[in-house]
């Protein structure tokens, strides 16, 4: 039996920059630190900092006054940085730098009171922190995620228009969107660089190049994490079976049965002990005759620094 491992895949640089906050805010002030939502979409990642000392939340009115709160990797509005500042709160940001990116394209047309297309979730974090950069958005700013959804658009000045996406969507399917898009809307304004992260793009260029090699393939990440879902959505319309699973205890041994390559690859919030989880059942199930192949990719040599305060308190 065969396995062929992606790459690149699991953790991009921004999820691994999150979570280093965290435990590092942890390992300098101690439990319990606070987080607004799920600072990455994994839950083996979420319960493991939960055991270190995190407490996630919903909402910042449960975040004591004066406590330290960590904001997640998928960004928040102004208004959520608003309201804790008022509570007087030790905030740490650990929004990707790929998404504050879009975040300050969307303030500057904010500034300029474009009107705004996102091509995205609507009720994922990463959009309505995104939606939140924007003053009073109502009537200026629409998400939609598909081609049908471009002529229910009420656009009123299609020259002073922009459109922006959520970093972590499909390629191919985004490309037809924006196509679509500029067909309808010739002189709107493109991102000064495209959204879409290249650890999202290189994932799924990653998984396209497995998939030719495989009879099914694993796709290890939370069923929240949207560029997981992604990647299992490209592996699914190959027509190959595919299993979006968060370990291996879901892996239904019927699944194996006739099976000679399997594909494993892991969403960007994933880490690589979930994947070596995966092929270590694989070998006992296969009684050790297996062979693994590391299907070459993108190499990844992108790092973001964690905030000074936190380095300068390690030092």
């Amino acid at each position: 039996m065969n396995i062929f491992l992606a790459n690149p895949r699991g953790f991009c640089a921004g999820v691994d920059r999150a979570i280093n906050i965290v435990k590092n805010a942890i390992e300098i002030y101690g439990p319990p630190i606070y987080v607004y939502n799920e600072v990455v979409h994994n839950k083996y990642v979420v319960n493991s900092l939960k055991k270190i000392g995190s407490i996630f939340v919903k909402k910042i009115c449960d975040v004591p006054e004066k406590s330290i709160l960590i904001f997640s990797a998928h960004g928040v509005s102004k208004s959520i940085l608003k309201e804790a500042n008022k509570r007087k709160l030790i905030i740490f940001d650990a929004t990707c730098p790929l998404v504050s990116k879009v975040h300050h394209e969307i303030k500057r047309a904010s500034k300029l009171r474009s009107e705004v297309i996102i091509i995205g979730h609507k009720n994922h974090p990463e959009i309505i922190g995104t939606i939140g950069q924007y003053n009073n958005p109502n009537k200026k700013v629409f998400v939609i995620q598909s081609i049908e959804e471009i002529c229910k658009l009420k656009i009123k000045d299609p020259n002073n228009l922009f459109y922006f996406t959520q970093t972590t969507l499909s390629v191919d399917d985004t490309n037809k969107i924006i196509f679509a898009i500029k067909k309808k809307y010739p002189y709107i304004i493109e991102p000064r660089k495209k959204d879409i992260c290249y650890a999202t793009e290189n994932r799924q260029k990653s998984i396209k190049k497995i998939i030719k090699l495989v009879d099914i393939i694993f796709i290890i990440g939370s069923k929240n994490s949207s560029n997981s879902n992604r990647l299992f959505e490209i592996a699914n319309k190959s027509g190959k079976k595919s299993y979006l699973i968060d370990t291996y205890k879901e892996i239904k041994k019927s699944w194996l049965n006739g099976v000679n390559n399997i594909g494993i690859t892991a969403g960007a919030s994933a880490p690589e002990i979930l994947v070596q989880q995966v092929v270590n059942y694989l070998k006992i199930f296969y009684k050790n005759s297996v062979n693994i192949y590391q299907v070459d990719g993108d190499i990844e040599k992108t790092k973001f620094m964690i905030p000074k305060k936190l380095i300068l308190k390690i030092k």
